[in-house]
């Protein structure tokens, strides 16, 4: 076998259509990403090198999911905070996202969110 390959197709293995990609990457040690919710944008994260921590908070209860695997990727829906913490060293954490970037459609205050729950 000459190496893997993992295949994104929407509407197939992704349930939406992919309207935006883009990429972190260099992110310093002890930096970290995101801290804000969408209203509508759903997103699937993957670590494609190294690996990273993503925490979702609903409102109530937050999870901590590490990723570290290439073929896997995280949806996260519309509604939840998430932050990206704990960047290795070379990380790269590719994010495809069902919307166009709008900065209508983000939540950034925390008590904002809180109160949206």
């Amino acid at each position: 076998m000459a190496g893997n390959i993992t295949i994104i197709e929407n509407e197939d293995n992704i349930p939406f259509d992919v309207k935006r990609i883009y990429y972190l990457y260099d992110v310093p040690g002890g930096e970290s990403r995101g801290g804000h919710a969408h209203y509508e944008l759903e997103q699937f994260i993957i670590a494609v090198s190294g690996s990273f921590d993503v925490i979702l908070d609903d409102g109530k209860i937050k999870k901590v999911v590490s990723l570290n695997r290439p073929n896997l990727a995280l949806h996260i829906v519309p509604g939840m905070w998430r932050e990206l913490d704990n960047f290795s060293s070379g990380a790269i954490c590719l994010v495809l996202a069902s919307h166009k970037y709008d900065e209508k459609d983000y939540v950034r205050d925390y008590s904002k969110f809180k109160n949206l729950k």
